[in-house]
C-alpha cells in the first residue's frame, strides 16, 4: 500500500545545509549588487536590519514548524491557526513566485556556466535551462536522502567560493585593512526610502530557511531539530553576507556592483577581478553556478511539498498528494519540475526582485500572525509582533506597480480556488491525512 506520509530522513546537519543551499544563491551573488545601487554603502546596514527582521520570522517559523511538523510550511500554519483563505494565499503566492524563481535559477546555471567556459549560449539558453531543470527534477525524484547528499556537495563549493572571496577582500588584498576601513566609513544610506527599499530586497536573501519548515514532515525529531536548524542557518548566512558585502565594497564602488547586476553578470565577479588575485574570479564564477544549482534543487523540494499539502486539502488536484513507495511526492515533483522547465525554456521569466520581496513579506506576515495564535505564545509575543510589523512596514517602500501585480495574482488564485473546491471537494480527503491533526498524531 502506498504510504501517505513522507519519511523522516533529515537530521540537523542536513537541514542546515538545505537551508544554506536555499539562501546562498541569487541574494549574495546578484541582489547584493542591486541593493548597493539603491542604497550605496547603506547596503551593509540594510543587510543587518534585514537579518534582524529575518530573525523574528525565523523564530516564529521555528515554533510553528516544531508544533506542526508537516509539509507545506505557512500554507498549513495559516489553515490551522488563522483561516483557510490566509493559508491559501500563502501557498498560492509561494508557488507562483518560486516557480518563476526556480526557472530564473535554471537560466542562471546555464548563463553563468557559459560565461565561466567562455561560450555564448545564444538561442540555446532556454532549452539548456529546461534540461537543467528536468535533470534536477530527476535528482529530486530519487528521494530526500539523495537530494540532501547532492545539496551538501553543491553548498560546499559555494561556501568555498564565498569564503575565499571574503578572505581575499578583507585579509589578503594589499592595503586590505585600509580599504575595509574606507568601506566601513562609507556605510551610510543615501536616503531613508532607498535604505528601506534595499532592506526589503535583502530581506528576500535570507528567506531560504523557510525550506526547512516546508520539509517539516521529513525531519527527524522535528520539535528539536527544526528550531536549531533554522537559527543556525540564519546565523551562518547573515555573518557570511556581511563579510562578503564588506569585501565587495572595499574592492569596488556600489555603482560598479549595480552595473554588473544590470548587465546580467555576477557583481561579485567584478569585485573579484578588482582584487586581482589569480584564480579568484573563476572560483567566484564557479560558486555562482553551484549557488544557482543549489537554489533550483531546494526550490523544487519546497515547491513539491507545498503542492503536496495543497493537494491534500483540495486546493490543487488531490493526485499531487500521492506519496510513492520511496516516501517521495513523485507526482508533485514531476508536475512542478515540468512547469519550471517550460517557463525556463520559453524565457518567460521577468519576475523582478521587488515582486519577490512583496510575496515573501506577505508570506512571512501570515507566518507571524499564525505564530501569535500558538498555544503558549504569550511569553514571546513580541517576536511575532516585531516580525509582522516589520513585514508590513517594508512593504510600504516597494514600488506601487508591484502591489498591483501582487493583488492581481492573489485575485487569480482565489478564482482558481473556488473552481478547485467544486471539482475536488469530495476527493481531497482520500489523498492523504488531515494535516491539522498532524501535531497530535506525529509528536505523540
Amino acid at each position: 500500500m502506498t504510504p501517505v506520509s513522507l519519511r523522516r530522513e533529515l537530521g540537523l546537519a542536513g537541514a542546515v545545509l538545505l537551508g544554506l543551499g536555499s539562501i546562498l544563491g541569487t541574494g549574495v551573488f546578484v541582489s547584493l549588487g542591486i541593493a548597493a545601487g539603491i542604497a550605496g554603502g547603506g547596503v551593509v546596514p540594510a543587510l543587518v536590519l534585514a537579518a534582524g527582521l529575518a530573525s523574528c520570522n525565523a523564530l516564529s517559523s521555528a515554533r510553528l514548524a516544531a508544533a506542526y511538523p508537516v509539509s507545506g510550511g505557512t500554507y498549513e500554519y495559516g489553515h490551522a491557526l488563522l483561516n483557510p483563505s490566509l493559508g491559501f494565499a500563502a501557498g498560492w503566492l509561494f508557488l507562483c513566485a518560486k516557480i518563476a524563481s526556480a526557472a530564473t535559477a535554471a537560466i542562471g546555471v546555464v548563463g553563468y556556466a557559459c560565461r565561466l567556459v567562455g561560450v555564448e549560449p545564444g538561442g540555446w539558453l532556454g532549452p539548456l535551462a529546461a534540461a537543467v531543470a528536468l535533470g534536477t527534477t530527476l535528482l529530486v525524484l530519487g528521494g530526500l536522502r539523495r537530494s540532501s547528499a547532492a545539496n551538501a556537495a553543491i553548498v560546499g563549493v559555494t561556501l568555498l567560493a564565498l569564503g575565499a572571496f571574503a578572505v581575499a577582500g578583507l585579509v589578503l588584498r594589499p592595503g586590505g585593512a585600509g580599504a575595509t576601513s574606507r568601506g566601513i566609513a562609507a556605510l551610510h544610506p543615501d536616503a531613508a526610502g532607498a535604505f528601506f527599499h534595499a532592506t526589503a530586497l535583502m530581506f528576500v536573501a535570507y528567506t531560504g530557511y523557510a525550506r526547512i519548515a516546508t520539509l517539516g514532515e521529513e525531519v527527524r525529531a522535528p520539535a528539536r531539530t527544526i528550531p536549531r536548524a533554522i537559527v543556525l542557518t540564519l546565523i551562518v548566512s547573515a555573518a557570511l553576507y556581511v563579510l562578503v558585502a564588506l569585501a565587495a565594497l572595499g574592492a569596488v564602488d556600489g555603482t560598479v556592483l549595480a552595473a554588473a547586476a544590470a548587465s546580467g553578470a555576477v557583481p561579485l565577479e567584478a569585485a573579484a577581478a578588482a582584487l586581482g588575485l589569480p584564480g579568484l574570479t573563476e572560483l567566484v564564477a564557479l560558486g555562482a553556478v553551484t549557488a544557482m544549482l543549489g537554489v533550483l534543487l531546494n526550490l523544487l523540494l519546497g515547491l513539491s511539498r507545498v503542492a503536496l499539502a495543497m493537494g491534500r486539502r483540495g486546493d490543487l488536484p488531490p493526485r499531487l498528494a500521492r506519496v510513492s513507495g520511496r516516501g517521495s511526492p513523485s507526482i508533485a515533483v514531476v508536475a512542478v519540475g515540468t512547469i519550471v522547465a517550460l517557463v525556463a525554456a520559453f524565457g518567460a521569466v521577468e519576475l523582478t526582485w521587488s515582486f519577490s520581496a512583496l510575496t515573501v513579506l506577505i508570506y512571512y506576515g501570515i507566518t507571524n500572525a499564525a505564530a501569535l495564535r500558538l498555544p503558549g505564545a504569550r511569553d514571546g509575543r513580541w517576536v511575532p509582533w516585531a516580525g509582522l510589523g516589520g513585514c508590513a512596514f517594508l512593504i510600504l517602500f516597494l514600488p506601487p506597480g508591484v502591489w498591483l501585480l501582487g493583488g492581481a495574482l492573489i485575485g487569480v488564485g482565489f478564482a482558481w480556488r473556488r473552481l478547485a473546491q467544486r471539482l475536488w471537494r469530495g476527493s481531497a480527503a482520500a489523498a492523504g491525512p488531515d494535516p491539522s491533526s498532524a501535531p497530535r498524531r506525529i509528536e505523540g
